[in-house]
């Protein structure tokens, strides 16, 4: 078994870091920010859903309604 490392601040630490659920929403949240941003110099559009709408989000800001979410 492997023994826990103090770290600076006084917390067990393990060789692995541990994986929260914080950590992985902010992980995710960059990389889909990442892939957008990608997409769109890529394409010059990218299909997002904004307020009950399917949208289509364009290079120079335009927006264009695809279609209403029922639900």
């Amino acid at each position: 078994m492997k023994a826990k490392e103090k770290s600076a601040s006084g917390r067990a630490s393990r060789s692995n870091p541990y994986l929260t659920k914080r950590l992985l929403i902010s992980r995710a949240q960059s990389a889909g920010r990442a892939a957008a941003k990608e997409a769109m110099q890529i394409m010059g559009y990218v299909v997002t859903v904004t307020d009950g709408w399917v949208v289509k989000r364009f290079a120079d800001g335009s927006v264009e309604k695809i279609k209403e979410l029922k639900g």
